[in-house]
């Protein structure tokens, strides 16, 4: 995955590694998600770090689902884990779980408790905490720490057998209570759970804890570069030590800077908030940072892997504004989305002297972004049109180059048009524009003469298809909700949905694909949602033209 800025330090440490024969020159990396929710952008640029660097260097990936917590752990996340990845445009070569290893795992635990640094112990979890000591003061021995290997031996069997309760013993790895490193005082290996597991159902009553499942399992994979974010650089030595105990395959973990964006949450437990109190529709909200959520917003895997690439790979956390992210998929957007004509808010024209009852088809640009492969499609023209709303002002502000009484504009692909009058309702509402067109003023074939500074889009509304717009927008109105005083859902953006339930579209809408991108022309960018059916059109705005969050911001 190499980004414009040259090499990053992954990539160095992997040609050093290749070119020393490291591991015979093999490059395998691993993505390894709990499959407690679904996967977020974060975990997106992950995913294309892992699978990106193993595709540059001839490599492969394993897909290895962490589900050694079996209480927040689902099948339908992992699906959707799987989904994700698909998506992104990765396959993975080998699909493992934590789950696979729970016997070696087990038989791991026994060798170290038989050297002798590993034990049971019978303190509650207050009580292990206090003993834990702080950063600053050495921790405190278990009265448990030196049972014979015997005693831990059995107790360990009886704790497999499920002779004790939830929270009764646990196992912990005997290394360094004065470590100034935390994770090095006795950690957890394992914790009694009597919850029934999504794949081993209850075969098994305890549960290995991740720092022991993780370096393990990199091992038994052989995996060569376990890449992990920087929180878990603590964990390291750790993960160093389990390897040196067991003597086994030398995995070697690496860690880089998260993706943290402005503007949203990325703790999973934050977003199961906001599903579970219906604050979101679901997991796949077109506002959620999740990738189901952007995917259904539009997105597409190009421009996620495109923003991956330009946030590129850092030793130090930094936070990246989501319009990057936005710029992205509008970049890519602009050259393949077809471009059409969708009324949001509309008014009707009337062309007085356009011959009544008939009617004509135009020719529009699909793309014009696509040089000689953009195509053209048909738009049917009549004397009465669909126009927008704020299209025409009965007093119009200097340079507004639209319509008003007297004033010419250009219809998209079609007529020049002067507005000669105009009808209101009782309450002063303007109900309908009339206007005069110029015959010889056809786009492509105007022989008028006449000049006009605006344009406008239109739909006749003879064929015109009504459909429901949904206009999204960022989720929180304060760049970092979570470092804010009070209750994170109390940032949350009043304008992040604003439906329109009877927008007018133009008829080749009406064969739209789940797949298919359009920009809605002045508009923004949008795709078919999920709730769209035959009867009733609904469509999601991927983002606007323009980045107006950056104009508020300066302002």
């Amino acid at each position: 995955m190499s980004t414009e800025k040259g090499p990053n330090f992954l990539e160095e440490i992997i040609e050093e590694d290749i070119k020393s024969g490291k591991h015979g020159g093999r490059v395998l990396t691993r993505f390894p998600p709990e499959p407690n929710g679904y996967l977020h952008i974060g975990h997106a640029k992950s995913i294309c770090l892992n699978f990106g660097l193993a595709k540059q260097f001839g490599g492969q990936t394993n897909l290895r689902f962490d589900d050694t917590n079996p209480e927040k752990e689902e099948t339908e996340y992992v699906e959707s884990i799987k989904r994700d990845i698909q998506w992104l445009g990765f396959t993975w070569a080998n699909e493992f779980y934590a789950s696979d290893y729970f016997e070696q795992l087990y038989g791991f635990a026994l060798e170290l408790i038989r050297k002798g640094v590993a034990y049971v112990d019978d303190s509650t979890a207050e009580e292990i905490a206090a003993m834990k000591g702080t950063p600053t003061e050495p921790g405190k021995h278990s009265p448990f720490r030196d049972r014979s290997i015997a005693e831990n031996l059995d107790l360990f069997e009886r704790m497999r057998t499920g002779e004790f309760r939830d929270g009764e013993r646990v196992l912990r790895a005997k290394i360094d209570m004065a470590s100034p490193n935390m994770h090095l005082r006795d950690p957890l290996m394992y914790r009694i759970k009597h919850t029934a597991h999504h794949r081993t159902g209850d075969a098994w009553c305890i549960y290995p804890m991740y720092d022991f499942a993780h370096g393990q399992s990199d091992s038994i994979e052989r995996i060569t570069h376990s890449i992990c974010t920087l929180e878990f650089a603590v964990h390291r030595p750790l993960y160093e030590w389990f390897i040196q105990q067991l003597e086994i395959f030398p995995s070697q973990q690496y860690e880089f800077a998260r993706l943290n964006l402005n503007y949203t949450v990325m703790s999973k437990r934050r977003l199961l908030q906001l599903v579970k109190e219906k604050i979101v529709t679901g997991w796949d909200d077109p506002r959620m940072p999740t990738i189901s959520g952007i995917r259904r917003r539009g997105y597409t895997p190009d421009s996620i892997r495109r923003f991956a690439e330009m946030v590129g790979v850092a030793r130090r956390e930094n936070v990246i504004d989501v319009g990057m992210l936005e710029f992205c998929v509008r970049e890519h957007l602009n050259r393949i989305a077809t471009r059409v004509m969708v009324v949001l808010d509309p008014i009707k024209l009337v062309i007085t002297n356009y011959p009544e009852g008939d009617g004509e088809v135009l020719q529009a640009e699909n793309n014009p972004e696509v040089e000689n492969a953009g195509g053209t499609r048909e738009m049917p023209f009549s004397k009465e049109l669909w126009i927008e709303r704020d299209d025409f002002k009965i007093i119009p502000e200097k340079k507004y180059f639209r319509l008003a009484p007297g004033l010419m504009v250009r219809l998209k692909h079609a007529y020049i048009v002067k507005c000669e009058d105009y009808v209101v309702d009782e309450k002063g509402n303007v109900t309908e524009v009339r206007c005069t067109y110029v015959p010889e003023s056809k786009s492509g074939q105007d022989t008028s003469g006449i000049n006009v500074k605006g344009t406008i889009h239109w739909v006749s509304t003879r064929e015109a298809v009504p459909c429901e717009v949904r206009l999204y927008d960022r989720l929180f109105s304060v760049e970092d909700p979570s470092s804010e005083e009070g209750d994170f859902k109390d940032y949350m953006n009043p304008n992040s949905l604003e439906v329109i339930p009877a927008a007018m579209a133009e008829p080749s809408l009406r064969h739209a694909g789940k797949d298919d991108k359009f920009q809605f022309i002045r508009k923004g960018y949008f795709c078919l949602d999920a709730d769209s059916s035959a009867e009733r059109l609904v469509f999601n705005r991927t983002v606007p033209l323009k980045d107006s969050w950056a104009k508020q911001k300066e302002g």
